[in-house]
């Protein structure tokens, strides 16, 4: 077997990777898996056969659940050097980016006794197409098997772990990287940094602390009141307010001390930072914040409270005051003096600890700008103000962009409908030494939060409620000792008090649950002023030519311009429904409400419990459009919704839910033509209903080619067991569903779908492509399976289109996607009638899903 491939790919003289050469079989056959953080994340895994090491490269990595088919391609064959290699392929190079060893060791194929046996077992299994084999690995224990797909281009397989001793219902391969961080990190100009192991520790001159030690002697910081809005003043600095852990860092000749506000040792858990101080030549004492920054350079207290999860990203602590400099208190010196001195301390090419830097004078204008870039707020501070040690004072001011309240978890309710764990969790704060009920929350929790901190509450679990009087909370309720501290995002404080919407951001280990005795507000959100308000809410303003009339008929026929609609025991408001929206067509903006509360019954279990994210044409469909997910703020109260975080706009979005025919217009009023819920219901947000095969044409692909697509897809759905359902997606495409009954992740399902379209790519080559981007396309129809992703949304079954002829998304049976069939049949003015006659032909899709394991075992025997 040669190298030739390998090492036509690489120049040995820019890139790390050994050249290598094949080399005469051991005494035992090894593998390795390698962590490969290139253009886009996978698993590199290769087993020594006949001297060299053949590759395969697994986008979601290995798993010890046997439920889990992992696609792996197979790629050219690797030295045997390589299964030693780790570091960073500068970029330019193949395959550019960190590599990491996840895991090695030894293996032998199944059932074969010899060793002289081995490779040429392994070289029939190649051939073959199966490779079965046991792995003695540190993680990859077992029996396992490759199998390639028969129908599939060569290069396509799944690997698949036997259930045998080792093998684990639930398995997530990223909880599997240990502590110890082995890659090197990948650097740009904003990120650059080195991130040491834990161990380096060991080597450095000071003396280090348990991590999770508590520090006996520490400084309590200053602390900031809360300000009523931004201001100008000259007498004043601004500040960013960084979303983060405040920290202490105490630097002698003997000791470092980097601790938390409440004396618990950071010296363990933030080892870059501690590192970066032991640079410190002289004895000081800075006052600063722990940040973690995301992907779009933001801080992130999500990511900080999850650091060990996140250790790729930015871990900077930002400095913005010092308490002592060479062993003299520096207390009773003006702010803007000690912060001077800590400028010309910290040093200028770090990575790691960073000025924090001020203005002078202009909050507004200071405050205006970090709103826009998303940030937590400012802080005010006096500028010559002196260092209160432990004291909370108005000499300090947080101003902020979000409400935020740190909370004691004192209990949690029962878990409903698919969620694992718990419900919600009940909140409370101390108020002149008693427990205050503040509200609770259910959102803002993944999967792996909710393990986790049911795993933390459950010590603490007691028979009797914390707080001396009843607490309103419907249901069953879990009672714990008050002992931990969470963060919380909020909308306002009622007159009693209550947090409304609180969503859950993340434990707080630096904060004692009798610290959490005052609410992080100024004045009664109702009483807020609005000039000094951080939000923008539109007012709702009658129309300008009459009053609304308030109206109980259910159609838009000879209703006035302006009116209300009686829905659900809600009033809807409707207005400008002569706006015309198709112009050709002369079709308006009141048809549209029309069709929507004509075909109400029919949409709305495709819509139910489902984030949506709107998108409004409210000019019709003369222009774009824009899409909408953050829209529940000026909503009517009785429209529900659910607020989510998004990593990707580093805030938290509220989402309206429809679930009612009242929200549903509502929606339409605002200008959504088109209705886009997601895959997935707020029981279980990580488990899609269905998984999607959007099929994506060219301008030079033609309608019955689109077909084709269609049907090539359900041939190999077919082959698989898997039932499916197809429907226009009312503009030039087809969508094609298959039920999952939200038994799988969206990851599951996206790797099914990933199989289904090259199945599908190998048997239209020349029309279909799995390219994503429009220029490798090469007029060719687009096999779209990326659509199975949380947060991703198509137009719903029986959505209009803002497209020219008022097209609809409409279900079709499978005998009627044939040539001749056009999206130009399903109209707004022919479906209703369709509907009547046919009914509802989806319903299908939300009720019995597939067995996806078995779907794959088929697969492989085709």
């Amino acid at each position: 077997m040669s190298l030739t491939s390998y090492k036509q790919k690489r120049n040995f003289k820019k890139t790390p990777e050994p050249a290598g050469r094949k080399k005469a079989a051991a005494s035992a056959l090894s593998f390795v898996v390698q962590r490969h953080d290139a253009s886009h994340l996978h698993y590199d895994f290769r087993l020594q056969v006949d001297g060299v090491l053949k590759s395969w490269a697994i986008p979601k990595g290995p798993s010890m659940n046997p439920a889990d088919k992992r696609l792996a391609m197979m790629v050219e064959d690797h030295p045997l050097e390589y299964g030693k290699f780790e570091g960073e392929i500068p970029e330019g190079n193949y395959g550019a980016g960190s590599v990491e060893i996840w895991d090695n060791g030894t293996y032998e194929p199944e059932n074969i006794a010899d060793r002289d046996d081995y490779e040429s077992e392994m070289r029939k299994g190649l051939k073959k197409g199966s490779l079965k084999f046991v792995m003695h690995g540190k993680k990859l224990k077992g029996s396992f098997a490759l199998v390639r797909l028969k129908s599939a281009k060569e290069n396509s397989w799944l690997l698949i772990k036997h259930n045998d001793e080792f093998a684990r219902d639930e398995y997530n391969i990223e909880e599997e990287r240990g502590t110890k961080p082995k890659r090197a990190v990948k650097q740009n100009t904003k990120t650059k940094r080195a991130h040491s192991d834990t161990a380096a520790l060991e080597s450095v001159p000071r003396s280090v602390r348990a991590e999770t030690s508590k520090i006996e002697h520490y400084i309590q910081p200053m602390s900031a009141q809360i300000g009523n809005g931004a201001f100008d003043n000259p007498d004043w600095i601004f500040e960013i307010k960084w979303d983060g852990y405040r920290a202490i860092a105490e630097i002698k000749k003997k000791e470092i001390l980097f601790y938390s506000r409440n004396g618990l040792s950071f010296d363990r858990l933030y080892v870059p930072i501690v590192e970066a101080l032991q640079k410190l030549k002289d004895d000081v004492v800075l006052d600063g914040e722990v940040v973690v920054l995301d992907k779009n350079d933001k801080p992130s207290f999500q990511k900080l409270q999850q650091y060990r999860d996140n250790r790729s990203l930015p871990l900077i602590y930002y400095i913005f005051d010092c308490l002592s400099y060479k062993g003299k208190d520096l207390t009773g010196l003006p702010l803007v003096e000690r912060k001077k001195i800590a400028e010309k301390i910290i040093p200028k090419n770090s990575n790691v600890l960073r000025y924090s830097d001020h203005v002078t004078g202009d909050g507004i204008a200071f405050f205006e700008h970090a709103v826009k870039l998303g940030l937590e707020g400012i802080i005010a501070k006096r500028a010559d103000s002196k260092y209160s040690v432990g004291h909370r004072t108005s000499d300090w001011l947080k101003i902020k962009n979000h409400n935020t309240q740190e909370a004691v978890i004192t209990g949690y309710t029962e878990p409903r409908k698919s969620r694992q764990y718990f419900g919600a969790l009940v909140l409370g704060m101390y108020e002149d030494g008693k427990l205050k009920y503040i509200g609770h929350t259910g959102t803002g929790f993944t999967e792996k939060i909710l393990k986790e901190i049911y795993t933390t509450l459950q010590p603490l679990v007691r028979d009797t409620s914390p707080f001396e009087e009843k607490v309103p909370i419907n249901g069953a309720v879990t009672w714990v000792k008050p002992v931990q501290v969470c963060e919380i995002k909020y909308t306002e404080v009622t007159d009693e008090g209550i947090l409304r919407h609180p969503v859950f951001m993340g434990l707080r280990i630096d904060k004692q649950a009798k610290e959490v005795d005052h609410l992080d507000v100024a004045v009664p959100a109702k009483k807020k002023s609005p000039r000094k308000t951080t939000t923008t809410t539109r007012a709702k303003k009658p129309a300008k030519n009459r009053s609304p009339k308030t109206r109980n008929e259910t159609s838009a026929a000879n209703r006035d311009q302006n009116s209300v609609m009686k829905v659900n025991g809600h009033e809807v408001s409707v207005t400008h429904l002569d706006k015309v929206y198709w112009p050709d067509e002369g079709i308006t903006k009141g048809d549209v409400i029309d069709y929507y509360n004509s075909i109400y019954k029919y949409i709305l279990p495709y819509l139910k419990d489902r984030p949506q994210s709107l998108k409004r044409n409210p000019n019709g469909i003369a222009d774009k459009g824009f899409f909408h997910k953050d829209a529940a703020e000026g909503a009517p109260a009785w429209v529900e919704h659910l607020s989510l975080y998004s990593e990707s706009a580093n805030k938290d979005i509220d989402y309206i839910i429809c679930n009612n025919r009242a929200t549903l217009l509502y929606m339409n009023n605002l200008g959504c033509i088109e209705i886009n819920p997601w895959n997935s219901r707020i029981g279980d947000l990580d488990k899609p209903d269905y998984l999607v095969m959007d099929i994506d044409p060219s301008d030079k692909n033609s309608f019955d080619e689109v077909i084709d697509a269609a049907l090539a897809i359900k041939e190999v759905l077919d082959q698989a067991g898997a039932s499916s359902f197809c429907k226009t997606s009312g503009a030039s495409g087809l969508h094609v569903y298959v039920p999952l009954a939200a038994r799988y992740t969206y990851d599951q399902a996206r790797s099914f779908a990933e199989i289904v379209a090259s199945l599908t790519h190998d048997l239209l080559p020349d029309i279909t492509t799995m390219e994503r981007s429009l220029s490798k396309r090469k007029d060719r129809i687009y096999l779209d399976y990326l659509q199975n992703k949380r947060g991703q949304t198509l137009a719903s079954v029986y959505s209009l289109r803002p497209v020219p002829g008022a097209t609809i998304s409409t279900p079709l049976e499978w005998k009627e996607v044939k040539h001749g069939l056009t999206p130009s049949q399903f109209t707004i003015q022919s479906l209703p009638k369709r509907l009547s006659k046919k009914g509802d032909l989806f319903t299908a899709v939300l009720r019995k899903g597939i067995d996806l394991a078995k779907c794959l075992q088929k697969l492989e025997r085709v």
